[in-house]
């Protein structure tokens, strides 16, 4: 990988950076740009603030930011203590934010200065290692606060430029298995868990697909995912450092400015989701899709149709032939000259990983027959450590060494892996990974429900749409829309369902639990109320 050795952290990776570039293009946020030299010093002081702080070796930094350079300065300052990093994601409140502090243990929260209420709201004797809320910009907010539940309150600002931008932190041994983040995930039949990711798998990852998209140092990266997600971390952040050349990183995805935005950075290629590739490839001709130097849009997962509007449209290859989670990436990929076949995720990746297709009793199954993927690392620290606090769930997944992902899948004759569906009850929207247990959990505090499952529904632009199928209590004139209106206040926007459905009873087997798949394969009857139809609108924050 590059010039890095075979066991290298990601504060190696900056350092490289450091010594072969430190004054070039590195990163850009929609206009405001940064060399690794400057990342470097202003992560430095953000170091030493946090020191000073009582951040220690393991401690955890939770960020409330969106996409912006104090992330960048958040994940690197954090990593430089040989602490770790929290990103939460910004849709999040009330429960779903108090529960990812919480169990996290952080230490330290950064937040922007417009989500701080939400912060202060979850504040609690529960939130026990907390002792500090950073504020980017402490003079927005009403009224302005110095501590708050006993928390010390700072501005990010004030608090950083104490310290001089030329001086490092005192040195802490960084090593390939030490961890770097926490990246939760959604639960299915409990809280949403903290995947451990060590330093060397973020690395090996940014390496990983660099080389699958055939990256070079004269490449520069688009993307609107936020950094609060593992892709845009790797990719753009680590990968950039790997490679050379720099990442343009948008706030938030806007299809009126992805043109503008590729003709404005030069980008040569795009980092999306699934959803947003079809959403750019159906949108009518912008001025600015002709003349670009893109020359690769990766998304998965990508509709046939979507592929070819991408090369016949707008002059670009896309790259959606990959299969892999939070907790173990990538274990398919389609090796480079090579052809993909029509709905594969690649082939793989026997480079990092062993893979095989399992029936329920842990056999191999015959070749094109479905089963549970699972995979097992070749060498040491290049997935996950398991999961923050639950040695048990964390033993569970890695039985007998070999990862079990819950996934079923299938491989053929000519080793091409096809993803058939998700042995798990999450959810995906757009991109976000939505556990039905929490929304279940959130909605259950409805005095008018009497019983309810949150469960998936296909959505037309890939991945899943949020249904939930509730029985009233007697009596109740709630509305389905009355319920969507109530959720607004209290979980994360992209959560928020676009179907509802009352019912008088819900599906079970004989010990009385809920029939998911049998809702799921209801799907949308023509009783349930649809949010998009009906214009319902609310603000996404």
């Amino acid at each position: 990988m590059s010039s890095l050795g075979p066991e290298a952290t990601v504060l190696d990776a900056l350092a490289q950076r450091i010594i072969s570039d430190p004054d070039g293009a590195y990163l850009d946020f929609e206009g405001d740009g940064y060399s690794a030299r400057a990342i470097d010093e202003k992560s430095n002081q953000l170091a030493r603030a946090l020191s000073d702080l009582g951040v220690a070796p393991g401690d955890r930094v939770a960020t409330l930011l969106e996409n912006s350079v104090t992330q960048v300065l958040a994940f690197f300052g954090t990593l430089k203590l040989g602490a770790i990093h929290v990103p939460v994601n910004t849709a999040y409140k009330g429960e779903f934010l108090h529960h990812q502090l919480a169990d996290s243990g952080a230490k330290v929260t950064i937040t922007q200065d417009d989500f701080s209420k939400r912060v202060f709201e979850v504040l609690d004797e529960n939130l026990t290692e907390l002792n500090a809320v950073v504020v980017t910009d402490l003079s927005k907010p009403a009224p302005t606060v110095k501590s708050i539940s006993n928390r010390d309150i700072y501005d990010f600002g004030e608090l950083i430029n104490r310290y001089d931008q030329s001086a490092s932190p005192a040195a802490v041994l960084v090593g390939p298995s030490d961890l770097a983040c926490f990246i939760y995930t959604a639960g299915t039949t409990g809280p949403s868990k903290g995947c451990m990711l060590p330093h060397h798998y973020i690395v090996t990852l940014a390496d990983q697909i660099s080389r699958a998209w055939d990256r070079k140092p004269t490449d520069v990266i688009l993307t609107p995912l936020p950094l609060f997600h593992f892709n845009a971390i790797s990719i753009c952040v680590v990968g950039s450092l790997i490679m050379g050349g720099s990442a343009s990183i948008a706030r938030r995805f806007s299809v009126s400015r992805f043109w503008p935005e590729v003709k404005r950075t030069g980008a040569t290629m795009v980092s999306l989701l699934g959803s947003l590739a079809i959403l750019i490839a159906e949108a009518p001709d912008h001025p600015d899709q002709t003349d670009h130097r893109l020359r690769l849009c990766a998304a998965a997962p990508m509709p046939p149709a979507t592929d070819t509007a991408w090369g016949e449209r707008f002059g670009c290859a896309t790259f959606s032939a990959g299969y892999g989670l939070t907790e173990a990436s990538l274990i398919s990929l389609l090796p480079a000259g090579e052809t993909n076949k029509l709905g594969a995720a690649g082939k793989p990746n026997n480079h990092e990983f062993l893979v095989r297709i399992t029936d329920d009793s842990g056999n191999d199954v015959l070749p094109d027959s479905a089963g549970e993927i699972i995979c097992q690392p070749v060498r040491p620290n290049i997935m996950s450590q398991g999961y923050w606090g639950r040695p048990d769930e964390s033993a569970a997944v890695m039985e007998g060494g070999w990862f079990h992902t819950g996934d079923l899948g299938r491989i053929d004759a000519e080793g091409f892996l096809f993803f058939v569906d998700r042995k798990k009850d999450y959810l995906r929207r757009r991109g976000e990974n939505i556990s039905s247990f929490e929304l279940e959990r959130i909605f259950h505090g409805h005095p008018e429900l009497v019983d309810l499952a949150v469960h998936s529904v296909p959505s037309e632009l890939g991945e899943d749409e949020v249904k939930v199928t509730a029985v009233l209590a007697e009596g109740s004139t709630l509305s389905e829309e009355d319920l969507c209106q109530w959720s607004v206040e209290r979980v994360p926007y992209f959560a928020v369902p676009r179907y509802v459905e009352f019912r008088t009873d819900l599906p079970r087997n004989p010990v009385g639990r809920v029939l998911k798949y049998q809702l799921r394969d209801d799907g949308v009857t023509p009783v349930t109320w649809d949010r998009e139809a009906s214009g319902m609108k609310f603000e996404r924050r």
